[in-house]
């Protein structure tokens, strides 16, 4: 499997996970993966809410995951903060600890996997050096500038 590939495949499950299993996972085991208690606080719809709407696009982003590797490094990254915020809350709060089992460690496989098979950068640009060589009065010649 080429890594092309592999990324697709990690998309839609990420972004099927974030569209259905976050709410599954927080009814199945709210102590390692919602962070309020009670029948459905405003933070828990707020960041499902959220998670959703970033699940939809990561599946909209599996079918042609070079087009959107701004989405996959957002996805990726803020994964990975979320993740580190959440560990410290867990490591101070000690009715919180469940979460260093849960969502912490899944958000870092997350951004990992994101990471590790993002999409490469385009190899480069052809620019014109100056605006003379456009109107012929230079010999053409062409800068390589790399993204």
């Amino acid at each position: 499997m080429n890594k092309e590939r592999a990324l697709q495949i990690v998309l839609r499950l990420v972004g099927l996970t974030f569209v259905f299993g976050i709410y599954s996972l927080t009814a199945v085991w709210p102590s390692g993966w919602s962070w309020h208690t009670g029948h459905m606080p405003h933070y828990l719809q707020m960041i499902l809410g959220v998670y959703a709407t970033l699940g939809v696009f990561l599946l909209i982003a599996s079918r042609r995951p070079a087009e959107h590797r701004s989405l996959i490094a957002f996805a990726a990254w803020s994964s990975l903060v979320h993740a580190g915020v959440m560990a410290m809350q867990a490591l101070t709060s000690p009715d919180q600890h469940a979460h260093l089992l849960g969502d912490v460690p899944a958000l870092i496989i997350v951004g990992i996997a994101l990471i590790a098979l993002a999409p490469p950068k385009p190899l480069a640009r052809a620019v014109a050096l100056a605006p003379a060589e456009a109107a012929g009065a230079l010999p053409s010649r062409r800068l390589e500038i790399r993204d």
